[in-house]
């Protein structure tokens, strides 16, 4: 599978438009994900994102044009009624947590709570375990993200590093190629979606300090 990003995010002429809102407790390194995803730059010191904020990138995957708007939203308490506003008109939700601090993990299905009561009933969700380079640090096992996964349904769970590239792309690739197989209409253009089938089972995949290990469900 072959994709790349287009300097012309702002071109109306795409097959697909989904948008994602991002969400987690704060200081897991959401904003680092989203900003690598959208420019390739890593940040060492971010400031806590207040309310959320709003960035595209569009992909061609599959030879079809898809934006993706991509809602970073602030962790913090005092934010979440701004937050939760913006769960219906979503897509699709990435549940992030920091793999380096077990509090964030445990956090993960109040997040899940909050997608079933303020989200659409047909939104797609994927967890990932970030600062996956911290290995050495590591409070959270990828296998208890496998059961947990699994427990809620999810669509899967990666772990990445925004500091050492790792899994960032594959994080919005897979979601985007999920949510085309089950829009089989373009919100724009003409055709419908007939190559891409639509896989039940979660793709859960995690890389280590020294291998990569794989766990499908």
């Amino acid at each position: 599978m072959q994709f790349s990003s287009s300097a012309m995010a702002a071109d109306e002429n795409f097959d697909y438009l989904f948008k994602i809102i991002l969400i987690g407790d704060s200081n897991v390194g959401k904003t680092c994900v989203v900003r690598h995803f959208t420019s390739g730059v890593y940040t060492e010191a971010q400031q806590n994102t207040i309310g959320v904020d709003f960035t595209v990138r569009a992909l061609e995957i599959n030879g079809k044009k898809v934006k993706m708007q991509v809602w970073d939203t602030a962790g913090q308490e005092r934010f979440r009624t701004i937050t939760q506003s913006y769960y219906r008109s979503a897509h699709a939700a990435i549940i992030a947590y920091d793999l380096t601090r077990r509090s964030t993990f445990e956090s993960v299905p109040h997040w899940i709570h909050e997608i079933e009561k303020y989200g659409a009933a047909n939104l797609v969700i994927m967890l990932i375990g970030n600062k996956c380079d911290m290995w050495e640090k590591r409070h959270v096992l990828f296998e208890d993200a496998c059961t947990l996964a699994e427990k809620y349904g999810l669509l899967a769970v990666l772990e990445t590093s925004a500091k050492e590239s790792k899994n960032i792309d594959e994080v919005f690739v897979l979601m985007a190629k999920e949510l085309m197989a089950r829009h089989s209409l373009p919100l724009y253009g003409e055709g419908t979606l007939g190559s891409l089938p639509l896989d039940s089972s979660p793709v859960l995949t995690a890389p280590g300090p020294r291998k990569q290990s794989q766990c499908t469900c």
